[in-house]
C-alpha cells in the first residue's frame, strides 16, 4: 500500500513536471508562432546568435544580428523566441493622385557627383529589401517612384514620401529643371533633349541617355505626369497666347551666334512655330531676333529658350501706304546704288533702318520700292521697319493753339511793324514717291519739323521785309500766291507736292489797324448809301413792274386796239389817197375839156349847154320864180332875169366861186363838182343801210333851215368845173386827215360787242359836205328812162369832156 501510495505520489510529481514541461513547451510554441494579418507585414529583428553587420550598414542581411531586411508576409510564421523579435506594421498605401518617392536608408553609397541612387533590378518595387541590397542598391533618394497602389515595404529600410503628381493644365506648360545628370556644356543655357525618358517620368532613362543637369530644353504639355519631383523640379507657366490684331516677335536665347553684320537670325524650318526647341537647334537655329513671327494663337513655347514680345499688326488705312525698310535680304548691287544716285543728286539722307538709304526691289536690303496698300499686315518690325505715309492731303498749321504743332509766324515788315500771321500749308505725297521721300528725310513728321517749318518761316520773313505792313494785308492774295510758288518748288526736291499755301489771318498793330478801320468804315458807309439808293430804285422799278403787271390785261387789249386802229387808219388813208387821185384826174380831164369848149364856144354857150343838159336829163327840178309868158324872150331871158333877181350879173366864174357855200363856211375854195354823168364816189356813208326817210346815196341833203337851191345856185356849182385849175392852184392840197375814212369793219363779237362799246361815233366834220359837193343828185326816173331825144348835143359835149354816156357801164350813185 505504501508502495502504491509512494508510487502514486511519485506519479503525481511526474505529472506536475510533465505538465510544467508541457506548459513551458506551450509557452515556447506560443512565442515562436507569429500570425501576421492580411493588411500588415512583420519586421524581424535578430537579437543574438548571429553575425555582426558590416560597418556602416543599418539593415542586416539574413544571419546577421540586427533588423533584418527581409519582412514577414501576412500569414503564420514560426520564429525562435528570444532570438527574434517581431514588429507588425501596416502596408504602404499610395493613393490615387499620389506618387511615392522612395529614399533608401541603407545600401551602397552614391558615387561622387551623383545625387540619386542607381536603379537596381528585382527588388519588386522596394518590397524585397534583401534583393535590393544584394543587387547593389544604393543609399539615398531613389530614381524609381511608386505609382498609386499598396506596397509591403520595410519602413526600416525605405522611407516613402507621398507627393502629388505633376498636373499641367490647359493653356499651361511645365518647365523642367533636372537636379541630376551630366553637366551642361559651356556656352549652352539649357540641357539637351534626350530620348526615352517619357516626359521626365523615367528618371533612370533620362540619366542613362545622357540627360544633363539644369534647365531642360523640353517642356511638359498640358496633362498629368508621375514625375520624381526630387529629381525634376517642375514650374508651371502660362502658354504663350498671341491675341488678335497682334503678332509675336521671337527672340532665341540659345543657338548659334549671329554672323557679323546681321541683325536678324536666318530662318529655319521644322520647329513647329518654336514649340520644338530641339528641332530648332538641330536645324542650326541662331540666337537673337528671329525672322519668323507668331500669328494670333496659343503656343507651347519654352520661355527659357524663346522670349516672345507682342507687337501690333500693321494697319494701313485708305489713303495711306506703307513703305518697308528691310534689314534682311541681299545687299543692294552697285547698279542699284548708281541708279539711286542718278535719281537723287542730293547726298543728304536720313538715318533710316540699318543705315540703308537705297531704294531697291523687294527682297533686297534697303527701302523697298514696292509699297503696301490699305490692309492688315503681320509684320516683323525687327526685320522690316514700316513707315505709314498718308497719300491724301495733309495740313500743317501755324497758329497759337494747343492743338497745332507750330505757333503763328511773327515777322517784321519793311516799314518796321510786327505782323502776326496764321497760315496753313497743304501737302501731298504720291504713292510711287513715298519710298524716295523716306530715303530723303525718313518720314513726313521729320519733313514737317526739319524742312517745312524752317522753309515757311524763312519765306514769309523774306516776303514781309520787302513790303509794308498795310500792303502785305491788302495784297494778301498776291503774297499767298508768291509763297505757294516758292514753297512748291522747294518741296518738289523732297518728292512732296505742295497743294496750297493759305494765309488765314494777318494781324497788324492796333494803331495801324485803327486808321485802316476808319477809312474802311467811311468807304463802307459810302457804298451802303449807294446800295440803298440802288435798292430804292429797284423797289420803284419793282412797284412799277407790279402795277404794269396788274394792268397787263388792259394794256394788251389797248395795244391790240391800237394796232387795229392803225391798220384801219392805214387802209382808210390808202383808199382816200386813191379816190383823191381819181377825183384829181377826172377833175383835171373835165377842166381841160371845159377849157377847150370855152375857148371854142365861149363861156356863155358852155353854161347854157350844161344847164340845158341837166334840165333835159331831169337831174334838176326847176320851180321857176320868173315866168316867161307869150311874147317874152326865150330861155336866155329867163336866166338873165334870174340873175338880175339875185342881184348878180353875168359875171366871171370867180364870183361864182366866191359865192360858194363851202367858201363861205371854210374859207377855202370849194372842190370842183363832178360831172352829173360821172358815177358817184363811194363814201363811208354808202356802207350804211338806207332807211325809208334817207335820201339816195350821193344826193345833196337839203338843210332844214335853208330853202332848196335855186337854178342859179346850181349854175354856180357847175361853173366851178370851168375854174377848177385856178381853184386848185389857190387851194392847199388835201391832207390825209381830210381824206374820207373807210367804213369800220364789223366786230367779230357781234352786236353785243358794239353795244358794250357805246353808240357809233358821228363821221368827221366836213365829210358829208365833201361827199355832197362831189356828187350831183340824180333822178332815178331819168336813169330808168335813159337819154331823151334832143339831148344829142349834150351827150357829145359830155363825151368830149371825158364823161361816160348813160346806160350800161354807168357807175352806181
Amino acid at each position: 500500500m505504501n508502495n502504491f501510495l509512494n508510487m502514486l505520489f511519485a506519479s503525481r510529481e511526474m505529472v506536475g513536471v510533465v505538465l510544467l514541461v508541457l506548459i513551458v513547451l506551450l509557452c515556447l510554441i506560443g512565442l515562436s508562432i507569429v500570425l501576421v494579418p492580411g493588411n500588415k507585414i512583420a519586421i524581424v529583428e535578430r537579437r543574438w546568435l548571429g553575425r555582426k553587420m558590416p560597418r556602416g550598414r543599418v539593415v542586416a542581411m539574413p544571419g546577421q544580428v540586427g533588423i533584418l531586411a527581409k519582412t514577414l508576409e501576412p500569414g503564420l510564421h514560426f520564429i525562435l523566441p528570444f532570438v527574434f523579435s517581431v514588429r507588425k506594421i501596416a502596408f504602404q498605401q499610395i493613393g490615387v493622385g499620389e506618387v511615392g518617392l522612395v529614399e533608401s536608408i541603407d545600401g551602397e553609397p552614391v558615387p561622387t557627383g551623383r545625387i540619386f541612387a542607381k536603379v537596381v533590378p528585382e527588388h519588386d518595387a522596394f518590397q524585397d529589401g534583401v534583393k535590393f541590397l544584394a543587387n547593389g542598391g544604393q543609399k539615398g533618394p531613389q530614381l524609381q517612384i511608386l505609382p498609386p497602389g499598396t506596397y509591403r515595404i520595410n519602413s526600416n529600410l525605405f522611407h516613402v514620401n507621398k507627393v502629388k503628381p505633376i498636373v499641367v493644365g490647359t493653356g499651361q506648360i511645365g518647365i523642367v529643371t533636372a537636379m541630376d545628370g551630366q553637366p551642361i556644356p559651356s556656352g549652352k543655357l539649357l540641357g539637351e533633349s534626350v530620348p526615352g525618358h517619357d516626359n521626365f517620368q523615367d528618371g533612370q532613362a533620362f540619366l542613362e541617355n545622357g540627360g544633363q543637369r539644369g534647365p531642360q530644353l523640353d517642356i511638359l504639355l498640358p496633362g498629368t505626369y508621375r514625375i520624381n519631383t526630387a529629381l525634376f523640379r517642375v514650374g508651371i507657366k502660362e502658354a504663350m497666347v498671341v491675341p488678335p490684331s497682334q503678332v509675336g516677335l521671337v527672340l532665341a536665347k540659345d543657338g548659334l551666334p549671329l554672323p557679323d553684320g546681321e541683325r536678324i537670325a536666318k530662318m529655319v524650318s521644322g520647329h513647329d512655330d518654336y514649340q520644338n526647341a530641339h528641332k530648332f537647334l538641330a536645324q542650326g537655329g541662331q540666337r537673337g531676333p528671329q525672322l519668323e513671327i507668331l500669328r494670333p494663337g496659343t503656343y507651347y513655347i519654352n520661355p527659357l529658350m524663346f522670349k516672345v514680345e507682342l507687337d501690333d499688326i500693321i494697319e494701313v488705312e485708305r489713303g495711306e501706304v506703307a513703305v518697308y525698310i528691310s534689314n534682311v535680304g541681299l545687299p543692294p548691287t552697285e547698279e542699284m546704288k548708281n541708279q539711286q544716285a542718278t535719281f537723287d543728286n542730293s547726298s543728304a539722307s536720313a538715318d533710316v533702318g540699318h543705315g540703308e538709304r537705297y531704294v531697291v526691289p523687294k527682297g533686297y536690303r534697303g527701302i523697298w520700292e514696292e509699297v503696301a496698300g490699305p490692309g492688315h499686315y503681320y509684320l516683323n518690325r525687327w526685320a522690316y521697319i514700316p513707315h505709314i505715309i498718308r497719300t491724301t492731303n495733309q495740313t500743317f498749321e501755324w497758329e497759337n493753339s494747343a492743338k497745332t504743332r507750330f505757333d503763328s509766324l511773327k515777322v517784321i515788315s519793311k516799314d518796321g511793324f510786327l505782323i502776326d500771321i496764321t497760315l496753313k500749308i497743304v501737302v501731298r505725297v504720291w504713292p510711287e514717291q513715298c519710298p524716295y521721300l523716306v530715303a530723303k528725310v525718313g518720314s513726313v513728321e521729320i519733313l514737317a519739323q526739319d524742312v517745312i517749318h524752317p522753309m515757311i518761316e524763312s519765306q514769309f520773313r523774306n516776303q514781309a521785309s520787302s513790303i509794308s505792313a498795310m500792303n502785305f494785308l491788302l495784297n494778301r492774295e498776291d503774297e499767298q500766291a508768291r509763297a505757294h510758288k516758292q514753297v512748291r518748288a522747294e518741296l518738289r526736291k523732297y518728292y512732296v507736292e505742295c497743294v496750297s499755301v493759305l494765309i488765314c489771318q494777318v494781324s497788324l498793330p492796333e494803331e495801324l489797324m485803327q486808321t485802316q478801320t476808319r477809312r474802311i468804315i467811311a468807304e463802307q458807309q459810302t457804298e451802303m448809301f449807294a446800295r440803298q439808293q440802288v435798292a430804292e430804285e429797284a423797289r420803284i422799278a419793282t412797284e412799277k413792274t407790279r402795277a404794269t403787271a396788274d394792268q397787263q390785261i388792259d394794256l394788251v387789249r389797248a395795244e391790240i386796239d391800237s394796232k387795229a386802229a392803225y391798220e384801219v387808219k392805214s387802209t382808210t388813208i390808202t383808199i382816200a389817197e386813191g379816190k383823191a387821185r381819181e377825183i384829181e384826174v377826172i377833175s383835171q380831164a373835165k377842166a381841160d375839156a371845159y377849157r377847150l369848149q370855152s375857148e371854142i364856144l365861149g363861156e356863155e354857150a358852155i353854161t347854157a349847154i350844161e344847164i340845158i343838159r341837166q334840165v333835159a336829163e331831169g337831174k334838176i327840178k326847176i320851180t321857176p320864180e320868173v315866168m316867161a309868158g307869150a311874147g317874152q324872150g326865150g330861155l336866155m331871158d329867163v336866166v338873165l332875169a334870174q340873175l338880175v333877181r339875185d342881184g348878180k350879173g353875168w359875171s366871171a366864174p370867180a364870183r361864182a366861186i366866191q359865192a360858194s357855200p363851202e367858201r363861205r363856211a371854210t374859207g377855202k375854195p370849194a372842190a370842183p363838182a363832178p360831172s352829173p354823168k360821172l358815177p358817184a364816189a363811194k363814201t363811208p356813208a354808202a356802207a350804211k343801210p338806207r332807211t325809208g326817210t334817207e335820201p339816195a346815196a350821193g344826193a345833196v341833203k337839203p338843210s332844214p333851215e335853208k330853202p332848196a337851191p335855186s337854178p342859179a345856185t346850181v349854175l354856180s356849182s357847175e361853173m366851178q368845173v370851168a375854174t377848177a385849175p385856178a381853184a386848185k392852184a389857190q387851194a392847199k392840197p388835201e391832207t390825209k386827215a381830210d381824206a374820207p375814212k373807210p367804213a369800220a369793219k364789223p366786230s367779230p363779237e357781234g352786236p353785243a360787242k358794239k353795244s358794250q362799246e357805246g353808240p357809233a361815233k358821228p363821221p368827221a366834220a366836213g365829210q358829208p359836205a365833201k361827199a355832197a359837193a362831189k356828187t350831183v343828185a340824180a333822178n332815178p326816173q331819168a336813169k330808168a328812162d335813159g337819154p331823151k331825144p334832143g339831148n344829142g348835143a349834150a351827150r357829145k359835149a359830155a363825151q368830149a369832156a371825158g364823161a361816160k354816156p348813160e346806160g350800161k357801164g354807168q357807175g352806181k350813185a
